[in-house]
Parts: structure tokens; C-alpha cells; sequence
């Protein structure tokens, strides 16, 4: 069992079960979240791992002087400043696979609420306008006979090829490189992927590379049949050319789980007919929520029981 006296930092707001099983093994201790670390020093020292959700910035990073690991709930990790971490030996996990199959059901379910308009045919229902003017307009779109782009193929962006191939759509990818293991189209370019779609999936982290990566270029290549659904990060898409792109007919519609400045969506966004909108709920259910909240204290428990992680990130590797 891992030493009691080793103590954990729990930045701000976090899934309660991870404090709750942290508890059983470790000390807690709780701060706000902010720009500055605000501990005493002897506090700072007894500090040896952290449990965050969200951002842990070098300055954080640097003011605990016995940190070993970082352990970050979900799989994207970019708020963590992970080359601070490595510069200090510090390992980093985050929550790969618990979280895969229900981002990728929810794409789907985005992909489908966009192309059909079902959330505004539940509204046309319960505001009882079924009743008083007729049934619901014919939805314009249609996932029938689409060609549709991922953008990222990696564990989730391929569970939703998976999930496509039941729809009998065609199915092409853009990676930096090809995977060896699908028969999917590959595209060498973002632009030559949305050239060659109808549909654009974009699933991938944020990375200097992707940031605003779906620009108004990609959205003109996209064309006026085109669909843009975003499940991943909301910096990837250039949101301006978004609002443009939809307001004139570049693009047909959008579905979004994610957004540049969360929680603030533009009201332009909200206002537009022919967008539906999640608070970035892909991986909001209680069971995936819990499986990830026991992977986070589960490799602090495994880093300080055994002296390694169960799922560090590939920045932070751990010694054979």
C-alpha cells in the first residue's frame, strides 16, 4: 500500500471519485485554481503528486520541488505543461481508451442530430407545432451517400470509423502518417482531405499544428454540401470562418461538442439555424466519468506502489 504520509495536490475542480479513492491511500490537499501556486513552502516540499482536471502550468510545476507525477483526468492533456514536467523528471498520465467508445457514439449521435435536424424536430414537437401548423420541414440534408473525412485517426477517431461503416458512407482519413492497419482512404493534407469530402470529422488534440487547422481555406474545400462535426478541441477550428462559412452557404452545417473560449460560445454561433450544439458533454456519462476519475488515482496508486504508471504519456516516458 503507498505510504500515507505521502501527500497529493488536488488543483481546483476534479470528479469527486478521485479525491474519494485518493483519500483511502494519500493525503489530500485541496487548492483553488489559479495563476499562482498558494502554499506555504513546507507545504510545496511535501507535495510528490498531483491530481488536476484542466491546466497545471510551469510556475505550478516549479514550486514543488519533491513533485513526482502528474496524473490528468482525460485524454487530452495540453493544459498540463508537459515539457516543464520532463525537464524535471516528473511523469505525466492521462486517461486513454475508458473515455473512447462514448466520444465516438457521440460524434455519431452529433454527426446525425446535424444532418437531420432532430433536435429542432423535438422542439417543433414540444412546442406544439406538430399539431397547430404540420409536420416538421424536410430536413435538406442527408447522411445517405456521404464521403466522410476524419481528421485524426487515432484510438477515438477510429472508433468512429468503425461506428460509420454500418451507414454504408465512404470513409477517408488525414493523418501525418498513413496507418497500415485500415483500408480507409488517406489524404497527405487537411485541404486535400476536405477537397475530397463531404464530411469532416475532426478529432485530434491540440497541437501548435492544429490550432485553427479547419481555417476558412478548409471550409471552401469543404463546399456547400459540406458538414463539419468537431468532437475534439475547440482551437482547432478557426470559429470566425466558421460563423462566415455558415452564414453564407460555404458549408451546409456544423455540429460542435467543443469551443474555442468554453464555456463561452458566440451568440452568432447560437443564433444560426443550421448548426446543433453540446456543451461538451462526448464523454459525459457517469460510467465513463467514473472509469476515468479511477484511472487518474489508479496511477497514482500503481507511481507510488511500484514506482510506475499505468498509462504515461509518450513525453514522459518512463525508465525500462
Amino acid at each position: 500500500m503507498p505510504n500515507a504520509r505521502v501527500t497529493i495536490l488536488v488543483p481546483g475542480r476534479i470528479n469527486p471519485r478521485v479525491v474519494d479513492r485518493l483519500s483511502e491511500h494519500f493525503e489530500i490537499r485541496a487548492v483553488p485554481h489559479g495563476k499562482e501556486l498558494e502554499i506555504s513552502r513546507g507545504d510545496a516540499e511535501a507535495i510528490r503528486g498531483v491530481a488536476v482536471s484542466g491546466a497545471l502550468p510551469a510556475n505550478w510545476i516549479e514550486a514543488l520541488p519533491n513533485l513526482e507525477m502528474i496524473a490528468s483526468f482525460g485524454v487530452g492533456y495540453d493544459g498540463v505543461d508537459v515539457a516543464a514536467a520532463a525537464r524535471r523528471g516528473v511523469i505525466v498520465s492521462n486517461t486513454p481508451d475508458v473515455l473512447n467508445d462514448e466520444v465516438a457514439d457521440t460524434a455519431i449521435a452529433l454527426l446525425i442530430n446535424t444532418v437531420r435536424q432532430l433536435p429542432q424536430a423535438e422542439t417543433w414537437l414540444r412546442q406544439g407545432r406538430w399539431s397547430a401548423e404540420g409536420p416538421y420541414p424536410l430536413s435538406p440534408l442527408s447522411l445517405k451517400g456521404r464521403h466522410v473525412g476524419i481528421q485524426g485517426l487515432g484510438r477515438i477517431g477510429l472508433e468512429i470509423a468503425r461506428r460509420l461503416e454500418p451507414f454504408k458512407v465512404r470513409i477517408s482519413y488525414h493523418t501525418r502518417r498513413p496507418r497500415t492497419d485500415v483500408g480507409y482512404g488517406h489524404y497527405a493534407s487537411l485541404i486535400e482531405l476536405a477537397e475530397a469530402v463531404d464530411t469532416l470529422i475532426s478529432i485530434v488534440p491540440k497541437t501548435p499544428e492544429t490550432v485553427k487547422s479547419i481555417n476558412a481555406d478548409v471550409l471552401k474545400a469543404l463546399g456547400p454540401n459540406g458538414v463539419l462535426i468537431n468532437v475534439g478541441r475547440g482551437t482547432t477550428v478557426d470559429e470566425t470562418a466558421l460563423i462566415a462559412a455558415l452564414k453564407d452557404g460555404t458549408i451546409a452545417a456544423a455540429g460542435l461538442d467543443v469551443f474555442e473560449n468554453e464555456p463561452q460560445v458566440p451568440q452568432a454561433l447560437i443564433d444560426l439555424p443550421n448548426v446543433s450544439l453540446l456543451p461538451h458533454v462526448a464523454s459525459a456519462s457517469v460510467p465513463t466519468r467514473n472509469a476515468m476519475a479511477d484511472l487518474v488515482a489508479d496511477n497514482l496508486i500503481a507511481w507510488f506502489k511500484t514506482g510506475r504508471a499505468l498509462t504515461p504519456v509518450p513525453e514522459t516516458p518512463q525508465k525500462p
